[in-house]
């Protein structure tokens, strides 16, 4: 007998379900479907099945080796004490209410999976349980929900550039309407097949860099807004292959210049009100909202170990360069860590929000946005008070200003932010032991990859990764 085989003890709901889908996507000319998942490291990972094993996978799921919790972006291996060795089974379970027929990819559709293990308990490095059970939490011991988004930016480059240089594929200034015409078909296909998956884009434009382009996408439910940010990567990826055109969402894909962010945007709610707005603290922030915000701020340092978590997330993270390199906070201060987002006159209950932006593409936006809440809910609980607000660049703070503000420079080596986070207990008990000692070890198995490597080589290494 297969493993894929029916037997007594599956989850009789699940395949009734997936037989229904499954013959509507053959219907619908679906052929396969991708299993996702993002991994320690912030690489995707996927398994495919017939759309006609859809109901055998959503019974038993389908094996994958739990060592790629510690695999590197470069494909080898680091262990921890219970990971990174050849033996076990993990079993990835696709969450069919985020089942999505891929408008770029004809034949196929896509799911998110949760990986499970063979004995039917969450696996304890999986991120999206993670962040799952942190929402759940929130919700339960403070009564707080949450909407997010993470924003996307990527470089366009030629795919006839020689080995794997990137060349950008096209020519504008930033923000330019040359670069925008320049891309104007693939960019129109990017959103008729965004929106035929029911991906809600608020704003598609260049943006600074040579080749880049950023997209900005309605706020969600975290898990939901983490399963999007890998849908809408998948589609921009399939969608530019077709038009013959090469993506990099690293960090960085040259040595020097402005990199690639994916800044979360989060806000926290009660009873439908946004706790970010009709408060009486400052910007109209609730004091329970600003004591998020004060824990997020707090644990900057930390967060990075998930947020920025390659080696190439260091040529981003300079000063100057509005990626939010400082432990600061201001109201639509771009240089600042922490953006205070008021929305405009007239829509501030559904707008306001907390921009986090010393977060990059190469996270696992599940871990990343676990990891946040974490920090923003034990601010919250013990109500911490939130500094004075910066303005301007806080690189060009008189010094003894920036130390009574507790305005500080953000690691520069992932060395010190895995250090951050060993000293964190918050975070570290957030994602619990299994995964955290995952983070520390794959963290410092990137540091040792790039060890000897100059910036340029760094931007080579991991430029087409993620």
């Amino acid at each position: 007998m297969s493993e894929s085989d029916p037997v007594p003890g599956g989850r009789p709901g699940e395949v009734e379900r997936a037989t229904a889908l499954s013959g509507e996507l053959t219907g619908q000319g679906v052929h396969g479907v991708v299993l996702a998942y993002v991994d320690t490291a912030g690489i995707a990972r996927v398994k495919t099945v017939p759309t006609a094993k859809l109901a055998p996978a959503a019974a038993w799921g389908v094996g994958m080796s739990p060592v790629f919790d510690t695999f590197l972006a470069d494909d080898s291996i680091v262990t921890t004490d219970v990971l990174g060795s050849p033996d076990g089974d993990l079993r990835l379970y696709p969450d069919l209410d985020r089942l999505t027929v891929l408008a770029a990819q004809p034949g196929w559709a896509w799911a998110p999976v949760d990986r499970i293990t063979q004995e039917g308990a969450p696996h304890p490095a999986c991120g999206r349980t993670v962040l799952r059970r942190t929402v759940a939490e929130a919700a339960e011991r403070h009564g707080v929900t949450f909407k997010a988004a993470v924003e996307v930016e990527w470089a366009v480059g030629r795919s006839d550039a020689e080995g794997d240089a990137f060349v950008p594929a096209v020519r504008g200034p930033a923000y330019g309407a040359v670069r925008q015409i320049e891309l104007s078909d693939c960019a129109a296909d990017l959103l008729a097949a965004l929106a035929a998956q029911g991906v809600d884009v608020e704003q598609f434009h260049p943006e600074y860099a040579a080749g880049q382009f950023e997209l900005s996408v309605g706020a969600l439910d975290p898990v939901a807004a983490a399963d999007r940010s890998v849908l809408v990567r998948q589609t921009i990826r399939a969608v530019s292959r077709r038009h013959g055109l090469r993506v990099s969402f690293a960090p960085a894909v040259l040595g020097q210049g402005v990199g690639n962010g994916g800044h979360l945007h989060l806000s926290a709610w009660r009873d439908g009100a946004n706790l970010h707005a009709g408060g009486t603290g400052r910007y109209g922030m609730t004091a329970e909202a600003e004591s998020f915000v004060a824990g997020v701020l707090g644990r900057l340092p930390a967060l990075t170990a998930m947020t920025a978590p390659s080696p190439a997330s260091r040529l981003r993270l300079r000063p100057s360069q509005w990626a939010g390199v400082f432990t600061a906070w201001g109201r639509e201060t771009r240089e600042a860590a922490l953006r205070i987002v008021t929305g405009t006159a007239g829509i501030h209950d559904r707008a306001a929000n907390l921009e986090v932006k010393p977060v990059d593409l190469a996270a696992n936006p599940y871990l990343a946005l676990a990891s946040v809440i974490a920090a923003g809910l034990d601010g919250l609980a013990s109500s911490a008070p939130l500094p004075e607000e910066t303005t301007g660049d806080p690189a060009r703070l008189d010094p003894a200003v920036a130390a009574a503000r507790g305005v500080r420079r953000l690691p520069v080596t992932l060395a010190e932010s895995v250090a951050a986070f060993r000293a964190d207990d918050v975070l570290r008990t957030a994602l619990g032991p299994v995964l955290a000692d995952a983070v520390i070890a794959v963290r410092l198995g990137e540091a040792a990859a790039a060890e000897g490597l100059d910036d340029d080589g760094v931007a080579a290494a991991y430029r087409w990764k993620y």
